[in-house]
């Protein structure tokens, strides 16, 4: 099995930064694309930041330019910097990763979340 740890979420005032951790663990072969999601309450859960195994990233537009998603892969850790936060930015985060059992077998994985709330 494979387990993603979240951490790094909290309270912060408007136009602060939170930086995000998510650790995967288990038994893992190598990791694909790695990335953050959002729900907020009464909305659908949506994607925030995604990374490849390569490198390559996209954001969604409400963040771009504001939150940078990185991974290192020898840790099998993703991060997600956010920076000028907004009221709009609360809601619960959630790590994704593709995650490679064996050579021949990928599944995909979800954190349990970790709450950012940010006051206006």
């Amino acid at each position: 099995q494979v387990q993603l740890v979240e951490s790094g979420g909290g309270l912060v005032q408007a136009g602060g930064s939170l930086r995000l951790s998510c650790a995967a663990s288990g038994s893992i072969f190598s990791i694909n694309a790695m990335g953050w999601y959002r729900q907020a309450p009464g909305k659908q859960r949506e994607l925030v930041a995604r990374i490849t195994g390569g490198g390559s990233t996209n954001y969604a537009d409400s963040v771009r330019g504001r939150f940078t998603i990185s991974r290192d892969n020898a840790k099998n850790t993703v991060y997600l910097q956010m920076s000028s936060l907004k009221p709009e930015d609360t809601a619960v985060y959630y790590c994704n990763a593709d995650v490679w059992i064996i050579a021949t077998m990928r599944n995909n994985y979800w954190g349990q979340g970790t709450q950012v709330t940010v006051s206006s």
